[in-house]
């Protein structure tokens, strides 16, 4: 079970890692003008628990912050993944 958890959370360290390494990329090319990353690819990350990734990003290079959808909808993908990995520990607790 143990080795299952550290699996995991390095997973999840990754997604997020990258979460916030795109949010700097689509910052920067928005500065450039060029060819920008989708705000439903930002929100697919999300909800890939990306959710802290891109909304550290959103903090760290004031990007999409004045956007009321991000502002709402990042944060609660964010609870949405917590409750997830909730009842997915609570679960697997139970049989391994």
């Amino acid at each position: 079970m143990s080795d299952l958890i550290l699996d995991g959370t390095g997973i999840l360290i990754a997604i997020n890692i990258v979460s916030f390494l795109v949010m700097d990329w689509d910052k920067k090319k928005s500065e450039y003008g060029e060819w920008r990353i989708s705000e439903k690819t930002l929100f697919i990350l999300a909800l890939l628990f990306g959710g802290i990734g891109i909304y550290l990003g959103m903090s760290a290079f004031h990007h999409k912050t004045k956007k009321w959808y991000f502002q709402i909808g990042i944060p609660l993908l964010i609870a949405l993944n917590i409750f997830l990995l909730s009842l997915a520990y609570t679960y697997s607790s139970r049989y391994f």
